[in-house]
């Protein structure tokens, strides 16, 4: 196989990740993600319509034959836009391709560059600590950015606790799972898990509304997700050189309501020996979440800082795993 066009291959993978470390995600740049939003928001509207009658609606009642049909419709809605986010993609590639590889290149470097969401997560976790620091109000509403659970309550120990798992967590789904699917199958499934993820992020709760219309969203997202929030737990606990935390991971990485979210959550708590979980409100619902750790205590500006270079150390192991399967593929 021809070194330049191994060179060639890795070279959207290189420039995308560089990219996202260089600008993160821009405001005067459009997104796909929110394109993918869109796509949710309006069939969702369309398709999971209230079925029953208004006075069923207000005991919370619904025939098991309805309450199929929206799963059905939700899956229907989820199938159909991963497939095209995929095929949309694919297409894109080879259209582009045909004209000129270096034009193919660009495409894929732009869409890997959409794809990737480390240097974002990371500021916008340094913007919450530096907003609690201020004031807990601030913190609550800077927190309330990039967590889904309601933050108006919420302790500055718990601000800076929810910060944490979600760069624990988001790792995984922003960083190492786009990454882990790329290595799979290439742009096209890196930009469907996009995707899959999205979908998850806008309906695949347990509340009313969502609970049977988003539950096969959910599955496949928790489906897409197992093996990369293993792995982001792994690579966690292997840049710290600390082995022996693994038993840690292992004991709390299954405590989660989550499949997999735990996992990551689990090998930061290790790291920083701290507890994350306990009880949150979302959607107006108080839902007890197992606790991750045993050891409560204050969490620092220091805890934060430390987790951040934890979280690029395992994102240049993981681009660089992603790169070695890539020129093995090209060997092949």
């Amino acid at each position: 196989m021809d070194f330049t066009l191994i060179v060639f291959a890795l070279g959207p993978l290189v420039a995308g990740w560089l990219l996202d470390m260089a600008l993160g995600d821009p405001a005067w740049l459009p997104h796909p993600v929110v394109g993918f939003g869109r796509l949710i928001a309006a069939g969702e509207r369309w398709l999971n319509r209230p079925s029953q009658p208004v006075g069923a609606q207000q005991l919370g009642e619904e025939r098991p034959s309805r309450a199929r049909a929206r799963m059905y419709k939700g899956m229907a809605l989820a199938v159909g836009l991963i497939a095209a986010a995929a095929a949309a993609t694919w297409g894109l590639l080879a259209g582009l391709a045909k004209v000129s590889p270096w034009l193919w290149a660009t495409g894929a470097t732009v869409l890997i560059f959409c794809s990737l969401a480390g240097r974002t997560l990371r500021k916008e976790v340094r913007e919450v600590f530096r907003a609690v620091d201020r004031s807990t109000e601030e913190g609550r509403a800077q927190v309330a950015r990039i967590v889904g659970r309601d933050t108006s309550g919420l302790s500055e120990q718990e601000v800076r606790t929810a910060a944490l798992e979600t760069l624990a967590e988001n790792l995984s789904d922003g960083v190492v799972a786009p990454l882990f699917w790329l290595a799979v199958g290439g742009v096209p499934a890196m930009v469907a898990y996009k995707m899959v993820n999205t979908l998850d992020s806008m309906i695949g709760y347990r509340s009313e509304r969502y609970a049977e219309f988003g539950r096969v969203a959910a599955r496949i997202d928790d489906a897409a997700n197992w093996i990369p929030a293993r792995l982001t737990a792994v690579l966690m606990i292997a840049v710290t050189g600390r082995p022996a935390l693994w038993s840690f991971v292992r004991r709390f990485g299954r405590a989660h309501a989550s499949p997999n979210s735990g996992w990551p959550e689990a090998a930061l708590a290790a790291i920083l020996d701290c507890r994350f979980g306990g009880a949150h409100d979302y959607f107006g619902q108080r839902v007890e979440k197992p606790h991750i750790g045993v050891r409560e205590r204050p969490l620092t500006t220091g805890d934060m800082e430390r987790a951040i270079r934890i979280n690029r150390l395992v994102e240049v192991v993981a681009v660089l795993l992603v790169a070695g399967v890539v020129a093995l593929k090209m060997v092949l």
